[in-house]
């Protein structure tokens, strides 16, 4: 039986769930995973009894709960230091939590106006100016992360972790919306995309028969 059990919504909208999975995912460690279908009437007491916030994801380990994309992450680093979801140097970890608290609170307007749908394709859509701002935000985020930490590898911080989590619905936006990328920037999506566990998210995603309409735009 898997020490940890992570409840979610759909994978194909749920980009909240993403961030938290992905950091779990990469840990190594087993765990259970439970979906919880969103927009539906049920939907607000299933969660409830599972999550005291009303939301997803989170995080049964025995008897503790975390809830909380990043709260997870918090937890996951500290009780699994081996997997360095941060940084290891101090001034790249402290970065690394900066870029990461940043998309937990803002980017608005992205949210609004470009909400994940992994497999859909709708080009250019929703690319407003308060969203552009939002989009031109991230790639400089990621253009400075990577120049000053990242030249060891492929992520923000050379290695994959939590900020690259919390950016991976995101990038899965940008190819949904057909938003132009940098160089730089593309390169880095392409990255992540790549991941085996983010194919992995996707092809589930993929084959949910669940469709929530307001988002289907």
């Amino acid at each position: 039986m898997a020490d940890f059990t992570i409840y979610i919504g759909n994978k194909n909208y749920s980009s909240w769930s993403l961030r938290g999975w992905l950091m779990l995912k990469q840990t190594g460690a087993a765990f259970a995973e439970e979906v919880i279908p969103l927009d539906q009437p049920a939907t607000r007491p299933s969660i409830l009894r599972r999550s005291p916030s009303g939301r997803v994801p989170a995080l049964r380990h025995g008897e503790r709960l975390i809830w909380d994309s990043l709260a997870i992450g918090e937890y996951l680093a500290e009780l699994l230091p081996a997997a360095k979801l941060w940084p290891e140097a101090p001034e790249a970890r402290a970065t690394a939590r900066a870029v990461s608290c940043e998309m937990h609170a803002g980017f608005a307007a992205l949210r609004s106006h470009l909400p994940m749908n992994l497999r859909s394709s709708f080009p250019n859509r929703g690319v407003t100016p308060e969203a552009q701002a939002d989009i031109d935000r991230i790639t400089a985020l990621w253009r400075d992360c990577r120049r000053r930490f990242g030249a060891d590898g492929e992520f923000l911080f050379g290695r994959f972790t939590i900020a690259d989590a919390m950016y991976a619905p995101v990038v899965s936006r940008f190819r949904t919306y057909a938003v132009e990328l940098e160089p730089e920037a593309q390169r880095y999506g392409e990255a992540v995309w790549a991941l085996p566990a983010l194919q992995e998210w996707a092809a589930a995603a993929r084959a949910e028969p669940m469709i929530i309409e307001r988002w289907e735009f």
